[in-house]
């Protein structure tokens, strides 16, 4: 039976009603979805990007109150661009129905299975302001490919690019196959409760509860990509320099600002002191200076501003030392901008909020530790991360830390790295994620994997006994089974 979609009186939620209607009405009618079909949006989505790459980088800029142009053509542009192709290269591969082996006796008798991926219908795309078009277009290449129509929904902290994405899509696209839906928490709220085929969310944990709930209402599948707070081992085989480069490079693209970004770092008690200048040499070689630096982004907003200043704050008052990155001895309370520096926060403890909440920004605090073990232990009594990140030549220590912790993903010395490789699955575990997408693992999740068996002409429920009135045959088939 086709899922009902209500009538509703919120004229946004009947709008919104009435283009899922269309959007499933239209890929009813379109079925079977051939591999053509799913290239030419593919392509189209690439030709978006391509197209309108400088109006996007432009619209983030806005935004953000500042970006950095080569940055955004980077993260969103050519990292949008790299999932759809990537699809384009290999759907034709995925698409392929897949063998499965049939028990003995009924492979001797002819039986064959095989599993076939057929698309959902309309998926849900809930994106956030962080990389806004990135984590819309990324979605959308195993979407796409998987034969499926999409309405996004993005977010109302980035309205210029929201705004440029809705006008684009409607040249590119027509509107069955994506809509874009702007506005704010009512309207966010109206979209999640949609009966779509299913919902992927990327934004906060706190928000994604809802999200669920709503979902759960008409028994839409999700998947929710989060975040959380993602640690750096470092071990006591690692480099100094190398390790305070990548971390402070990863800490301080895009103002901190990702899902993915190492949130703390657990370091060697010895190295501390070390691990400290080290970022401060790697930061200062990066960024000689901020407020006219047009390579660093600031921070989306006021309120994510003083959100920020507001967990430095708390840890200075409990104890903590602040270790300020400002290699040009810049004014930011005096300055009109919302960038912030780089800020260390050495021997923070746990009643501290920066040590609770997950911090999206350039703070970061430093923990020390004794034993590798002991970093281990405190990993694992927090929530589980979207990401964790060792850094050591020590294969053995290696190994047991990747065995005793669990997070969604792990980058080896380095941090954010495993993200960009298509070909990996990509998601969260517990409070920072509910599935994955990326590559062949987000083609499977947004298709329906269909079973198919089919019977061979001889009668088999005869055969083996499965037609009543039972009796021996049945006893030997049972205990066949039961071998």
């Amino acid at each position: 039976m086709a899922t009902q979609i209500a009538p509703t009186e919120n004229p946004e939620a009947s709008a919104m009603t009435d283009i899922l209607a269309r959007q499933r009405a239209a890929f009813m009618g379109e079925l079977p979805v051939g591999a053509a079909i799913r290239k030419d949006r593919l392509k189209r989505a690439i030709a978006l990007l391509k197209d309108n790459s400088a109006s996007l980088t432009a619209a983030l800029s806005e935004d953000f109150g500042h970006r950095s142009e080569m940055q955004s053509q980077f993260t969103d542009i050519a990292g949008s661009v790299g999932p759809l192709s990537h699809a384009l290269k290999h759907v034709d591969d995925w698409m392929k129905p897949e063998k499965r082996s049939v028990d003995f006796p009924l492979n001797l008798m002819g039986a064959k299975a095989r599993v076939e991926f057929q698309p959902k219908g309309v998926v849900g795309v809930i994106s956030p302001w962080n990389f806004p078009v990135n984590l819309t277009f990324g979605p959308l290449a195993q979407i796409f490919a998987a034969g499926n129509r999409a309405m996004v929904k993005p977010s109302e902290f980035t309205p210029e690019t929201s705004d440029l994405m809705a006008r684009l899509a409607a040249k590119y696209f027509d509107p069955t196959e994506l809509s874009f839906v702007n506005g704010g928490p009512d309207v966010g709220k109206a979209f999640a409760a949609l009966p779509f085929d299913h919902l992927i969310f990327t934004g906060a944990t706190g928000i994604a509860k809802h999200i669920l709930r709503a979902a759960a209402e008409n028994l839409v599948p999700v998947t929710l990509e989060l975040g959380g707070k993602s640690p750096v081992i470092m071990g006591s085989s690692a480099d100094v320099e190398l390790t305070t480069r990548r971390v402070a490079m990863g800490k301080m693209l895009n103002a901190g600002q990702i899902c993915l970004a190492p949130d703390y770092m657990l370091v060697p008690r010895a190295k501390e002191a070390a691990v400290v200048d080290g970022l401060r040499r790697a930061a200062a070689e990066m960024y000689p200076a901020l407020l006219s630096n047009d390579d660093y982004t600031s921070i989306v907003n006021g309120h994510h501003r003083e959100r920020l200043q507001a967990l430095v704050d708390d840890a200075r008052e409990k104890g903590a030392d602040i270790v300020e990155v400002n290699p040009a001895g810049e004014d930011f309370t005096g300055a009109n901008s919302n960038k912030m520096p780089l800020t260390i926060v050495r021997s923070p403890t746990d009643d501290m909020a920066v040590m609770q909440e997950e911090i999206f920004g350039p703070v970061l605090p430093i923990r020390t530790y004794d034993r590798v073990e002991d970093a281990a232990a405190y990993v694992n009594a927090r929530d589980r991360p979207l990401g964790l990140y060792y850094f050591g030549t020590d294969s053995e220590e290696e190994e047991r830390v990747l065995a005793t912790t669990i997070s969604g993903g792990v980058t080896v010395n380095d941090v954010v790295m495993h993200v960009s490789v298509e070909d990996l699955p990509f998601g969260g575990i517990g409070p920072s994620g509910m599935g994955h997408y990326h590559g062949r693992d987000g083609f499977r999740t947004f298709s329906h994997a269909k079973s198919i068996y089919t019977q061979p002409k001889l009668d088999v429920a005869k055969l083996a006994g499965l037609m009543p009135p039972y009796g021996d045959k049945l006893r030997k088939t049972i205990k066949r089974q039961m071998g």
